[in-house]
């Protein structure tokens, strides 16, 4: 092993973990709550298939992934990695392309690589995240499983590797816009059934589909603001240029959420370093600068009534 491979391996694991809790704080600041149910699950070790209902696009997989203990790999849309540029950010965040028939038949072959992948990492004690309908829909309500999941499991056990399954139910109190209640309920699967044949594949569905419902626990509280804090008012101009501008550029798809919470991630720091060149340039002095801009996003998730 060479001093590079070990000096290129310590440098992206450093940014991966630097993105995770960058991702962390900013899912702190994008939902009111968060409710976490058996949370000694998320430290569980060694091979671990983790399986999601999936409602909310890529939000779904940022809130579960975030949680664990450790990297969790997870399947995503293809046609997300069709540039060389985003596929190169996509895959160093830990994701993996799996191909629909509506994204062109010519792709369906690559499929046995997002399967080979995971059985691989599976086999070597990682992690992987798969949602099990195939598909997004803004919607609590299941849609019928795909085989993948069950193919996947299949091949780790072809290898006679030990493996623990997750059973993930993620739930919002809305499905569009700042300030949602999550639910997420981790269980384990205890009886994991041995996959041969096809008629092995709709019983692990099966199994995975009762079991995932339970999970799924919808928060009944809305979510309202207080619209004469002064926080929100600070705020309010700011995000809502961006939610109409994403709301543009998403209409008739699923990615509302995942786009709004992405661009919110990246732009947030921007409004906050605009906010410190006003106040440096009515000679504030450094110590009450850095008070405010603490201040700023720690009482925002104070607007909500």
């Amino acid at each position: 092993m060479t001093a590079s491979f070990v000096m290129r391996f310590f440098y992206i694991y450093t940014v991966v973990q630097l993105l995770k809790l960058f991702i962390q704080a900013g899912l702190w600041l994008f939902c009111q709550e968060i409710h976490l149910k058996n949370k000694q699950l998320f430290k569980t070790k060694g091979p671990l298939l983790i399986i999601a209902n999936h409602p909310n696009s890529f939000l779904d997989a940022l809130i579960i992934g975030s949680y664990y203990k450790r990297r969790v790999y997870f399947l995503a849309r293809g046609d997300a990695f069709k540039k060389p540029l985003h596929r190169f950010i996509l895959e160093s965040l830990n994701m993996i392309p799996v191909y629909r028939l509506r994204e062109g038949k010519e792709f369906l072959h690559l499929n046995d690589y997002a399967f080979n992948k995971s059985i691989d990492l599976l086999s070597k004690g990682f992690a992987v995240l798969v949602f099990i309908e195939g598909v997004c829909i803004n919607s609590h309500e299941l849609q019928p499983f795909k085989k993948g999941t069950a193919r996947i499991l299949e091949g780790v056990q072809k290898l006679n590797v030990d493996l623990k399954i997750h059973i993930a139910g993620i739930a919002f109190n809305q499905l569009r816009g700042i300030g949602k209640k999550v639910n997420l309920i981790i269980s384990e699967m205890r009886d994991i059934p041995i996959i041969l044949n096809n008629r092995d594949r709709v019983l692990f569905n099966q199994i995975v589909f009762e079991q995932l419902k339970q999970n799924i626990i919808v928060p009944s509280t809305p979510t309202r603001f207080n619209n004469k804090n002064l926080f929100y008012q600070l705020h309010f101009y700011y995000y809502n240029n961006i939610q109409k501008w994403v709301d543009r550029k998403t209409k008739y798809t699923v990615f509302y959420d995942s786009v709004l919470f992405s661009v919110l991630l990246f732009t947030y720091p921007i409004m906050l370093f605009f906010i410190y060149l006003i106040l440096k340039l009515f000679n504030t002095p450094p110590s009450i600068i850095f008070v405010i801009l603490i201040l700023i996003p720690i009482m925002t998730k104070r607007v909500h009534e």
